[in-house]
C-alpha cells in the first residue's frame, strides 16, 4: 500500500522547516488515504490514492483545484460528499493563520477544525502522523475487539457499546505506546512540543489492528491463522462449545480459562441475551444464540432457561469442572470443531438487520443542440451526488402510470420545461423540441437506493446563439460530456446516447 510509510521521526530532522513540510505532506497523504479507504476496498483505492498524488502532490495544490477537478477524480469511489468535503477542509487548513496547511496533531483539534474528520480519522491522522497514542475505530477494529471481549452488541447503532470498545480501544493503545521492545525500531522516550510521549507504535498498532479485522478476523473468521485467538473470548467460548461436542481436547487452554461459563444472576449489560437450544434431542449439544425480545416476552415454562453471558471477571474466575462428557474425546482440534469456534465467533458482533432498499425511478432527458452541445445540470451541493452534472432528469413519482407512453410523455414535458420553465405550468411541450426515442435503461444501486434510469433523447432546432443562455443557473451547455464531473451511473447512460451517435 503505497500510502504505508516510515515514520516521520522528529529526532532526525533537527531543521523545523524541514521537518515542518515532511510531517505537513505525511498528513496530508495519511488523510486522503483514511478517507478513500472507507466503504472501499484497498485493492480500489489504490489506484486513486496514486492518481490523486500524482495530480495534487501537497495540500495547498489541492486546495488550489477547482471543484469540479477534485470530483472528477473522485468519481467511482461514491459518497462525492466526501470529496467536497476534503476540497473545502483543504482551503480552510491551508488558509487559517495558525495551521497553514499542516493539519492538527489533536484528535479533538483536528474534529473541531478539519469538516469531514471524525474521530476515526483523527485517530489514524494523530497515531500514524504524529506519533501519538490515538485509538484508530474502524468497522474491522469494532469486529476484532467484539470478539475479544465477547461483546456480543451492536457496534453500529448501540451508543453504549460503541463507547466501551473505542475506550477499550484506547487503553490497549496507550498500553502499546508504553510497553518497549526489542524488535522495534523507535523504542526510546520521545517527547513532543506539548510533552506527549510519542513513537512509531500507536501507528503501528492500530494499522495492524485493522489489517487484522480485514484480512483474518473478517465477518466469516479464519480462527486457525489468528495470531491472538488466545486471547480471545469468542474463541475461548467457541473452544469450549466444541469440547462438550467432543469435538476438541477437554484439556485444551487458551489464555482465557475456557470452562463452562457460569449461570449467575449478575450478568452483562452490555451483551444481547442468549438462549440455549438442543439441537440434537436428547444427545444434549446446544448452540448458543441470540435471543429476540418478541421470543424473550412469550417463552413458556416448557421453552430452554434464558441466560445471558457472564461477566469477563467471571469469566476467567470459574473453575468448577464441567459436568458434560462425552464418549470419546479426540487428542486434538478436530475440522468439525474449527467449524464450530468459526460459528460461534461469527455470531460477535450483533448483525443489525438492514432495512430494504429503496426503488426508484428517474427520466433521464439527453437534449443535444444542433452543434452537438448536450444540456447538463449540477445537482444540489447535499445529498446524493452532491454537485456533481448530470442530464436532466426527473423522479418519477411511486404512484405515477407505468405505461411507456406516459413516461414518454413526462420526459417531453420535462425537456420541455429546461427549455422553458413556463410550459410546465401549461403542461405543454416546446415546439422546438423533437423527440428522438427512448435509448434504453441503467440500472444503478446505491447503498440505501435501487435506482432505474430510463434515458431519452431529444434534439432542439434551433439558429446560432438562440440558446445559449438557459434558464436555471444550474443548467448549461457542454460540448464535452467526457470532461464533465459525472457519477458513473450517469456516465452509464452517457455510453447509450454515444452509441446512438456512432462514437
Amino acid at each position: 500500500m503505497p500510502w504505508r510509510k516510515p515514520w516521520v521521526d522528529p529526532r532526525m530532522d533537527a531543521d523545523g522547516p524541514a521537518l515542518r513540510e515532511k510531517l505537513e505532506r505525511r498528513a496530508y497523504e495519511v488523510w486522503i488515504s483514511e478517507i478513500m479507504l472507507q466503504q472501499t476496498r484497498v485493492a480500489v483505492v489504490i489506484d486513486y490514492w496514486n492518481r490523486w498524488m500524482e495530480k495534487w502532490p501537497t495540500i495547498h495544490e489541492l486546495a488550489a483545484a477547482s471543484g469540479d477537478d477534485v470530483l472528477a477524480a473522485w468519481r467511482g469511489l461514491g459518497y462525492y460528499s466526501r470529496a467536497t468535503r476534503i476540497h473545502d477542509a483543504a482551503k480552510l487548513v491551508c488558509e487559517d493563520l495558525a495551521m497553514k496547511g499542516l493539519l492538527p496533531s489533536s484528535v479533538d483539534t483536528l474534529v473541531a477544525k478539519v469538516p469531514g474528520v471524525g474521530r476515526y480519522t483523527a485517530g489514524a491522522i494523530s497515531a500514524i502522523v504524529f506519533g501519538k497514542a490515538a485509538p484508530m475505530v474502524d468497522g474491522n477494529v469494532l469486529r476484532v475487539l467484539s470478539r475479544q471481549l465477547g461483546l456480543l452488541g451492536d457496534v453500529k447503532r448501540d451508543k453504549p457499546v460503541i463507547d466501551l470498545l473505542w475506550a477499550a480501544a484506547d487503553s490497549l493503545v496507550k498500553a502499546v505506546a508504553e510497553t518497549s521492545c526489542e524488535e522495534c525500531s523507535y523504542d526510546e522516550k520521545i517527547s513532543s512540543a506539548t510533552g506527549e510521549q510519542i513513537s512509531d507504535r500507536p501507528g503501528r498498532w492500530g494499522q495492524a489492528l485493522m489489517e487484522l479485522g480485514s484480512t483474518v478476523c473478517t465477518p466469516k473468521p479464519d480462527c486457525e491463522a489468528c495470531p491472538i485467538s488466545t486471547s480471545c473470548r469468542a474463541y475461548g467460548e467457541g473452544l469450549q462449545l466444541a469440547s462438550t461436542r467432543g469435538l476438541a481436547p477437554k484439556n485444551m487452554k487458551t489464555d482465557l480459562n475456557t470452562k463452562p461459563l457460569p449461570d449467575i444472576e449478575e450478568s452483562c449489560d452490555f451483551c444481547k441475551p442468549f438462549e440455549e437450544v438442543a439441537l440434537n434431542g436428547d444427545e444434549g449439544d446446544a448452540e448458543i444464540v441470540p435471543l429476540s425480545k418478541k421470543t424473550s416476552a412469550s417463552r413458556s415454562k416448557a421453552r430452554p432457561r434464558i441466560r445471558r453471558q457472564a461477566t469477563l471477571s467471571a469469566f476467567f474466575a470459574q473453575s468448577s469442572e464441567s459436568k458434560e462428557t462425552t464418549d470419546s474425546v479426540p487428542d486434538k482440534l478436530t475440522p468439525a470443531g474449527v467449524a464450530t469456534i468459526v460459528d460461534h465467533a461469527r455470531k460477535f458482533p450483533v448483525k443489525v438487520v438492514k432495512k430494504a432498499v429503496k426503488e426508484q425511478e428517474t427520466l433521464v432527458c439527453a437534449i443535444r443542440r444542433s452543434d452537438g452541445c448536450y444540456v447538463i445540470h449540477r445537482r444540489p451541493q447535499k445529498g446524493l451526488l452532491a454537485g456533481l452534472w448530470e442530464f436532466p432528469s426527473w423522479i418519477v413519482p411511486e404512484d405515477y402510470e407505468n405505461m411507456a407512453t406516459a413516461y414518454q410523455q413526462a420526459a417531453e414535458l420535462h425537456a420541455s420545461a429546461v427549455l422553458d420553465p413556463t410550459l410546465k405550468l401549461k403542461s405543454l411541450t416546446h415546439p422546438k423540441l423533437k423527440y428522438v426515442g427512448k435509448l434504453g435503461s441503467v440500472p444503478w444501486l446505491f447503498s440505501h437506493l435501487k435506482l432505474t434510469m430510463h434515458v431519452f433523447l431529444f434534439e432542439i432546432k434551433c439558429s446560432q446563439n438562440e440558446y445559449d443562455t438557459l434558464p436555471s443557473t444550474d443548467d448549461r451547455w457542454s460540448g464535452s460530456i467526457e470532461a464533465e464531473s459525472m457519477g458513473t451511473g450517469m456516465r452509464k447512460c452517457w455510453d447509450l446516447v454515444r452509441e446512438v451517435n456512432g462514437d
